[in-house]
């Protein structure tokens, strides 16, 4: 008997844990590579937990474990993606309007702040086709402001964006890779 409730106070506690630790990390900017850890070490207490309290089966509870631990990973990655299409969506927006050698501000706050706010500047390079499918080649900035410890820079990228209807949507995959990783 105290066996069980010495485990439902640990289950409690690491519960708690874990959710305090996201509301710590929510309330933080840019506290991505925390969200991901806390994420997939949050999976691997609570299959323990589950594991533990469902079987004695080392095999089971391995199972269980690495299941919990695969969802929380997808979990992060589609976060992620969500993310990082907010951040594409706002560049295309800004960048469908205009013509070639325009340049705009750019500007994404995440609402959710797992990844940084952004901002930078945007071109039209080119125009790719125009008609039926309209579509452009971008070249965007991510500029980020001086701080104590480090001076301001900027990166660049290349991309294309094609219009959806009304809408400007981005249309590329690799050039924006080195940036988003293989999370687009």
């Amino acid at each position: 008997m105290q066996i069980r409730v010495h485990r439902r106070g640990s289950r409690a506690a690491a519960l708690a844990a874990i959710v305090s630790g996201a509301i710590a990390c929510v309330s933080l900017s840019g506290c991505n590579s925390l969200y991901s850890a806390g994420a997939t070490a949050g999976a691997g207490i609570a299959g323990a937990a589950v594991a533990n309290s469902v079987t004695s089966n080392a095999a089971v509870a391995t199972g269980i474990g690495l299941g919990a631990v695969a969802a929380a990973r997808a979990g992060v990655q589609y976060t992620q993606r969500v993310a990082h299409t907010y951040s594409q969506d706002q560049i295309a927006t800004v960048a469908g309007p205009l013509a070639v050698g325009a340049v705009a501000p750019w500007k994404a706050v995440h609402s959710v702040p797992i990844e940084d706010d952004e901002k930078g500047r945007v071109t039209v390079s080119r125009t790719i086709s125009s008609g039926v499918l309209e579509c452009k080649e971008i070249v965007f900035s991510v500029d980020r402001d001086a701080t104590k410890d480090r001076p301001a820079d900027s990166a660049f990228y290349v991309a294309s964006v094609c219009r959806d209807g009304n809408k400007w949507k981005w249309a590329s995959a690799e050039p924006a890779t080195p940036r988003w990783g293989a999370l687009q």
